[in-house]
């Protein structure tokens, strides 16, 4: 069944913070989603159930160790992964990028490179670049005015020097989904890893990380609808051969050798529940099938929602629109940014949110395309982004503020 929206409208009563506070509007996707009542009664559980530690010979731990796996296999449904083994689980998406650079930095040589791009969120260009330090040369696929990377300077800066080319899958800041298909031919071309960040990618489209081709992706529960779980995908036997920061008495296999520590298992028993509400729109006889059909459809409903406010904001007087067109690319994350004449960014996000609209101001941590574009000096972008909850009657209140500050 298509998402349309009464689906959005029934959808929202399963949210706590929708629910409670029902005069705001929610547009901060980007910055991380809401989450349905099953998730957090999920986290609640695992606390009240089996709040103790993995691998003991008692009945709880039995429950979280069997939780734990289960986790890995739903997740890997999300992204269409082989199984379970290839998922590991972290603090955070950063955290788990400084872990794997730091393990693949230290397979690289002097002078080695390491390509990265001028669109990416800093969690998947600060761990690259810190490999400087090694001496290890990091390069950057230029950023166009147009808010695509630009193909031809990635094809002139995969060489065989090339070691690893970390690429986002849609930029945080400006929507724009990358081709991914060609970073993975010309990857291939040359032997060099390829790391996906699929943070922003993650809560709007459905994922196949094994037709996609990567190395590694990377994405964070927060994002669609779960809590702050950092989420690593390791391409069967890619995470073996690498040289982990990890403790002697860790699990040296896949997919424990990257995870420090002992792990949130409520927040992470809470990603799963996360997963399985999404599936719960979907139809098909498996979980995955389920996950695709859902993902698809609530992808359509978030573009045509975010192509209205798209289509309508760029009428106002002295509003830029930044990114690529929605008339001109199908694929594009249901994010919009924008600058104003008359108000920096700042002063538009204050005054939507004096009116109960939760937009986000500045560069949110995608700090080099904001400087690429010359928009830090005046403030960065405001940012708008449509997730599954949203409606077009809270875009109509963003743009009624918009249009008094013209």
């Amino acid at each position: 069944m298509p998402y349309t929206l009464d689906s959005c409208l029934r959808s929202r009563r399963d949210f706590p913070a929708l629910v409670k506070n029902p005069d705001l509007a929610f547009l901060d996707g980007p910055g991380g989603s809401q989450v349905p009542s099953v998730v957090v009664d999920a986290i609640a559980d695992v606390y009240a159930s089996c709040n103790v530690n993995t691998h003991g010979n008692f009945a709880p731990s039995r429950e979280v160790d069997r939780r734990m796996e289960v986790a890995r296999s739903v997740v890997a449904a999300f992204l269409g992964a082989p199984s379970g083994a290839c998922i590991s689980f972290g603090q955070s998406m950063t955290t788990l990028s400084f872990n794997l650079s730091i393990a693949i930095g230290r397979t690289l040589a002097k002078g080695d490179e390491v390509l990265i791009t001028q669109l990416d969120h800093e969690g998947n260009r600060g761990p690259w670049l810190s490999l400087q330090e090694r001496g290890v040369i990091v390069r950057e696929v230029r950023l166009l005015e147009s808010g695509e990377l630009d193909a031809a300077d990635m094809a002139e800066k995969i060489t065989p020097r090339t070691k690893l080319f970390a690429i986002g899958a849609s930029a945080n800041s400006l929507g724009t989904v990358n081709d991914i298909a060609l970073a993975r031919r010309l990857t291939r071309e040359v032997g060099a890893l390829l790391v996906v960040d699929a943070v922003h990618y993650a809560p709007h489209f459905p994922i196949d990380v094994q037709a996609m081709g990567t190395d590694f992706l990377l994405c964070s529960g927060y994002k669609f609808y779960g809590p702050h779980v950092g989420v690593l995908y390791s391409r069967p036997g890619a995470l073996d051969l690498l040289p982990t920061d990890r403790l002697s008495v860790q699990d040296p296999a896949a997919p424990y050798r990257i995870e420090t520590g002992t792990l949130n298992h409520a927040a992470i028993d809470g990603v799963r529940a996360a997963v399985e509400y999404i599936a719960g729109w979907g139809a098909g006889t498996s979980l995955r099938e389920r996950i695709v059909d859902a993902m698809t459809q609530i992808a359509a409903y978030e573009h045509d929602l975010a192509q209205y406010y798209h289509d309508e904001v760029r009428r106002i007087p002295g509003v830029r629109v930044w990114g690529p067109d929605f008339a001109a690319r199908r694929a594009r994350a249901p994010t919009v940014s924008i600058t104003l004449a008359k108000a920096t960014a700042a002063q538009a996000a204050i005054a939507a949110g004096n009116q109960g609209i939760c937009v986000w101001d500045g560069d949110f941590y995608a700090a080099r395309p904001v400087q690429v574009l010359g928009l830090a000096e005046g403030g960065g972008l405001l940012r708008t982004g449509v997730s599954m909850y949203n409606t077009r009657e809270e875009l109509n209140r963003l743009l009624t503020v918009l249009k008094t500050l013209s």
